[in-house]
């Protein structure tokens, strides 16, 4: 803040006075069209951004069917039509105004907001950069409104002709914003993102009907369903739903941290509001699917889709020690809880949001997605993992769109209406195995009811869920409504071994078909499991060295032996410095020794020094164990006499997650038996 002088202080001279009149000052108010384009540039960054504030305003006015068109990847053309409440005339005026808005009254309605959108800042946004038609008529009307307004400025207002809702048209984007409209993408790349955008608030909205078309496809089309499985299979396909294991979760809130008011603003009649519940569902892929980024992690915060890291985070510690560390999974997450529990009003685009109880939230979806798999133990197959690789395209992409691999060979489907038999197919699977159409099969009837608490009531979830015994979460899906199982593990239990390949892979057999088992990482998630709950017991075994391994560390390394000195010690390590840059190791977990042992130590000491791997205590236990158990296993090239390979065998299927190693690669590949009677044409 400026200060004024001495002189200024005592009062000013007439010079000074004068001098001041001629001085013009530097600070302004901007005009309100500058303003507005200032705004548009924080709400609207590309079509797809018009898309989802428009969108999002026809779900908020109550919209059954959604129909979009956009014509050069939205630069020339947006138009939604629906079916919501629509607008009288006056309203309609006053939409076009900065910050007029039907959804909020006082600022106590920000502690609760139920709608998606709440700042009325998006029509004025738009219409200050583009060419705006808007006609719209209020249910009980009888006519309705029509607006064209180019570049902020109303140009026409009549009544007119027009079924009840609102249609919008936003033409030539960022036409008096050239420096805007050079850094948009490709047509291409507009329209994938304007697809997708819409491809997935129709997976948040199942009871809704969407279309999108373009001027020569008709990209999406998605009548109403019950289910959200219903849905993906309506868009995706079946061999899409095949790869995604269902999630139903609930749990009630915890009272503290609850808004309430303050007392001297409660009325006499004030009663405290019901904490509500805390409810997950969607769906998470297998093990075997990966991808090698988060771009197919989709969140939605009461059906909003949010980009937030705090679930990015959860699901990301769901999956460790089952992917490895530079592998993601596929994940449609929608998040139910009541409205004062969540703050959207964060973001300019409202695509990030703050949780009251964010650990609590972490937990319970980390532990939810966690008894997921553990209770499902997908099986992979053999013939999928000679093709599957992890991929960087985005997952959950309709077939139809620009982003898909089948996009240049896809047709439109003749008639408007949808049908199974209209759901475009590619010819040959996707690349990395994750098949985004499927055979035109009828959808089979749902999936995802809340039938029964999924955890009682009051239960606090584990933060060591990851590494421990089952989880306080279960699935909430009815017994009788559950999807028909597909390949798991269970069959683990009843595998016969036939014998070793090469030493090194055993094979086995049961009811099922034929198995192939990495005898190494095998071992390996055994022993993992085994440290892990011996070192919650603090009962970890130890051998005493006969003579004291002396290590030679480098300066970064010996900090970091500092850092986890008491965690190596809990893991079975009697370690102490013995110089400046040495080590001597005393003690050591059992079956670790020689070089194994030397080596694990520089390993742990070399993954906690990395500036990325800055990690929490239970991280560190975790990576720590899956150290110890991979220099510990049975190695490749070893053979094993029957009673050693069915001593393993048993020792897997009763471990919590036998579809992986720690560090993600996978144990088991089954050949089933009907693969096998395929091959031989058997059936």
């Amino acid at each position: 803040m400026p200060r004024l002088s001495a002189a200024g202080r005592r009062g000013a001279g007439p010079a000074t006075l004068a001098k001041g009149k001629d001085s013009v000052g530097r600070i302004h108010i901007l005009a309100d069209q500058v303003a507005n384009q200032i705004a548009a540039g924080e709400v609207v960054d590309r079509p797809a951004s018009v898309v989802k504030e428009l969108l999002e305003n026809s779900l908020d006015a109550g919209a059954t069917r959604m129909v979009i068109a956009v014509e050069g990847g939205g630069r020339k053309l947006i138009r939604i039509a629906d079916d919501g409440s629509g607008m009288v005339r006056d309203d309609a005026l006053l939409a076009f105004e900065r910050h007029a808005t039907s959804k909020l009254r006082s600022s106590d309605d920000l502690l609760s907001i139920a709608t998606l959108g709440f700042r009325g800042e998006a029509l004025p946004s738009i219409a200050s950069i583009a060419r705006v038609e808007m006609v719209t008529r209020a249910a009980g009307e009888s006519s309705g409104t029509r607006m064209e307004i180019a570049g902020g400025k109303l140009l026409l207002c009549e009544d007119a002709g027009a079924p009840p809702g609102t249609t919008l048209t936003v033409r030539d984007l960022f036409f008096n914003t050239p420096a805007r409209r050079k850094f948009l993408k490709s047509e291409t790349t507009e329209l994938a993102h304007v697809t997708a955008l819409v491809t997935h608030y129709a997976l948040a909205h199942p009871d809704k009907h969407f279309e999108l078309h373009s001027a020569t496809h008709a990209l999406l089309v998605a009548p109403p369903v019950r289910q959200a499985a219903e849905r993906i299979f309506q868009i995706f396909g079946q061999d899409t739903l095949d790869q995604l294991l269902p999630l139903a979760a609930e749990i009630e809130l915890a009272h503290a941290g609850l808004a309430e008011p303050p007392p001297w603003r409660r009325p006499a009649d004030y009663q405290a509001a019901e904490p509500g519940w805390l409810r997950i569902s969607g769906f998470t892929s297998k093990p075997e699917l990966e991808k090698l980024n988060r771009n197919s992690i989709y969140c939605f915060v009461n059906r909003r889709l949010v980009r937030d890291r705090l679930l990015m985070h959860a699901v990301s510690e769901a999956y460790r020690n089952i992917l490895a560390p530079t592998s993601f999974p596929v994940v449609l997450l929608f998040v139910e809880m009541p409205p004062q529990e969540v703050d959207v009003n964060v973001h300019p685009a409202k695509t990030e949001v703050r949780f009251r109880q964010a650990g609590w939230l972490h937990d319970f979806v980390r532990d939810t997605l966690r008894h997921k798999l553990t209770m499902g133990r997908p099986a992979a197959g053999f013939l999928h993992a000679l093709t599957a690789h992890p991929s960087s395209a985005s997952a959950l992409v309709s077939p139809s769109s620009p982003w898909s691999p089948d996009f240049a060979q896809w047709e439109p489907p003749s008639s408007g209406g949808w049908s199974p038999g209209t759901l475009p197919g590619p010819e040959q699977p996707a690349d990395d195995g994750f098949h985004l159409t499927g055979p035109a099969v009828p959808p089979s009837p749902g999936v995802l009811p809340f039938a029964a608490p999924a955890i009682v009531p009051g239960a606090q979830p584990s933060s060591l869920a990851a590494a421990k015994g089952p989880s306080s979460c279960s699935s909430a899906l009815a017994p009788e409504e559950e999807p028909e199982a597909g390949p798991s593990l269970h069959g683990l239990a009843s595998l016969r071994p036939l014998g070793q390949l090469r030493d090194s892979f055993i094979l086995a057999v049961n009811q099922e078909g034929l198995w192939i088992i990495d005898q190494h990482v095998a071992h390996e998630r055994v022993l993992f499991e085994r440290v892990l709950r011996q070192r919650q017991a603090q009962q970890v075994e130890r051998q005493r060295l006969l003579m004291p391994m002396l290590i030679d560390l480098l300066p970064a390394q010996m900090v970091t032996f500092a850092a986890i000195a008491l965690e190596l010690e809990a893991n079975g390590f009697e370690v102490e410095p013995f110089g400046p840059r040495t080590i001597a190791i005393k003690a050591a977990p059992a079956g670790l020794e020689g070089s194994a042992l030397e080596r694990m130590v520089v390993e742990v000491l070399e993954q906690a020094g990395s500036p990325e791997q800055a990690e929490n205590l239970e991280a560190a236990r975790t990576r720590i164990a899956a150290s110890i158990a991979c220099h510990a296993a049975i190695k490749v090239n070893t053979a094993l006499d029957p009673a050693r390979m069915e001593w393993l065998l048993a020792e897997l299927a009763g471990t919590e997650h036998p579809t992986s190693c720690p560090h993600g690669r996978p144990i088991v590949l089954r050949y089933a038996w009907k693969d096998i009677q395929r091959a031989f044409h058997r059936i």
